[in-house]
């Protein structure tokens, strides 16, 4: 019995560490959305003005709606880089798991967009409004480029994002747990008076 409450405690250890593996280049780091793009960083957020008032999403969006995607600068460098930004479909399939190199390995990117901004220097704030039509999956990629250098971050995220997460699934690992831990006990226990 031990061997698998060891088991579905790995399983618990495992999908709590899924989450920190998901969404590329963006990190929630202490509230703050930091957006990564190669050695450079930004605040990144993205607003639902129609559906969530002024509330802030880092990736996932809960509505298909009116998006407001805003990076503030942490390096001054960005201010004079030209940057572009650019919505694909998830033709990957890796949903949250996407990443540079699978982007790169897409034959016809043009195909796959669903929005994209010119390169532009932005010396403040870069910000882009996009209207997304359905709930799906999506990789935001943003290029900042100065001179023959050029850095990259690629983010997925989900649109249309209502579901509860893991807390299910954790609900019922735990009765699982607690329904074995009762049934060892009992079987020890009836082992002891069996033994005397």
């Amino acid at each position: 019995m031990t061997i698998l409450l060891k088991f579905f405690l790995t399983i618990l250890v495992l999908v709590l560490a899924n989450d920190g593996f998901a969404h590329g280049s963006v990190v929630d780091d202490n509230d703050i959305c930091q957006l990564e793009v190669g050695f450079l960083k930004a605040h990144f957020k993205v607003y639902l003005p129609q559906t969530h008032d002024r509330e802030e999403f880092c990736e996932d969006l809960p509505a298909v709606s009116e998006s407001v995607f805003i990076m503030e600068y942490e390096h001054e460098l960005l201010s004079s880089m030209l940057i572009d930004f650019r919505i694909i479909r998830d033709v990957t399939g890796l949903k949250a798991f996407a990443r540079e190199e699978h982007i790169l390995a897409i034959e016809d990117l043009d195909a796959a967009t669903v929005f994209y901004k010119d390169a532009v220097i932005e010396p403040d704030v870069f910000s882009v409004v996009y209207q997304f039509d359905e709930a799906d999956w999506y990789v935001g990629i943003v290029r900042a480029s100065l001179g023959a250098e050029t850095y990259t971050a690629v983010f997925p995220f989900e649109v249309g994002f209502t579901g509860v997460g893991y807390w299910p699934f954790f609900a019922v690992l735990i009765c699982f747990l607690t329904t074995l831990v009762w049934y060892e006990k009992r079987y020890q226990k009836g082992k002891l008076y069996a033994g005397s």
